[in-house]
């Protein structure tokens, strides 16, 4: 493994595909930008409502996790798949387990 990250590779890719004229390199970097990550969480639906729920009551992650004690998901959200919940939460973003829908939360304005 070596330091560079992803992006860097990409970069550099976008670099030699745009000297052959193959791509607009700020077309595929605004792209980039925009993607969602590779490894988005993958949760249950139900957990996914949760996560809405709390979002638009302006929930902080802490507050979620003290609700996910309550709960009948709470041993989903708070020990077997904490981090997963966490990672959801954070990016606003997660494939349904079920469907294999990709959700992604948009605050109201």
């Amino acid at each position: 493994m070596n330091n560079e990250t992803k992006r860097d590779v990409f970069e550099v890719a976008m670099n030699h595909a745009t000297k052959s004229r193959w791509v607009d390199y700020s077309e595929m970097m605004s792209r980039y930008d925009a993607a969602m990550p590779d490894d988005i969480p993958v949760i249950p639906e139900a957990v996914g409502d949760v996560i809405v729920k709390l979002k638009h009551k302006r929930f902080y992650l802490s507050g979620a996790i003290s609700y996910a004690a309550v709960v009948s998901l709470s041993s989903w959200m708070t020990f077997e798949h904490e981090e997963c919940f966490a990672r959801a939460w954070l990016l606003g973003a997660w494939r349904v387990e079920e469907t294999g829908e990709i959700v992604k939360f948009e605050a109201e304005k």
